[in-house]
């Protein structure tokens, strides 16, 4: 019994660190487009889940929505996309499928899906537009008032929101 010693109260608290968390820092892991994507995708799903929605994970990588999103009457097919905050107030993101590192062009999502799904991390929001108010390329949803004061032809973000 003499070998036995009380130990303090915060160790051993875990079976996976049994005296504490590692002294050594880990390693931050690299980020990728992939784990980026995961992530937006995760966020998108949370949104509509909280919106009522049940969704559907296709089995596979290779189609062109990455979630069906049934509200009871209808089931749509949507394309997560991770859009970034540009400093002049706007999100940009892509309205295409990205194959550019295996040398073929972009291809726009026309008829294919009924929902392209944007999260912003830096604003940690979801915005969903439907397919009609895409364009072939790059979209822009406006957060701030443009610096020279034009109104027209703007994609305001707090219309597509999803709150």
């Amino acid at each position: 019994m003499d070998d036995l010693q009380p130990r303090s109260a915060f160790l051993g608290v875990s079976f996976l660190f049994p005296d504490g968390p590692p002294q050594t820092p880990r390693p931050v892991p690299r980020r990728d487009t992939k784990s980026v994507g995961d992530r937006s995708e995760i966020e998108v799903m949370a949104a509509l889940i909280r919106h009522g929605y049940l969704i559907s994970i296709p089995y596979g990588e290779n189609h062109r929505y990455d979630l069906l999103a049934d509200d009871g009457a209808s089931i749509a097919r949507v394309q997560v996309k991770t859009g970034r905050l540009l400093p002049t107030g706007a999100i940009t993101f892509n309205c295409y499928s990205s194959h550019r590192h295996r040398g073929a062009p972009g291809r726009p999502y026309f008829g294919e899906v009924e929902y392209v799904a944007v999260y912003c991390p830096q604003l940690h929001k979801v915005y969903l537009i439907p397919e009609a108010d895409l364009v072939a390329t790059a979209g822009y949803l406006r957060v701030t008032p443009p610096a020279n004061g034009q109104t027209k032809r703007i994609r305001w973000a707090s219309r597509y929101e999803l709150l």
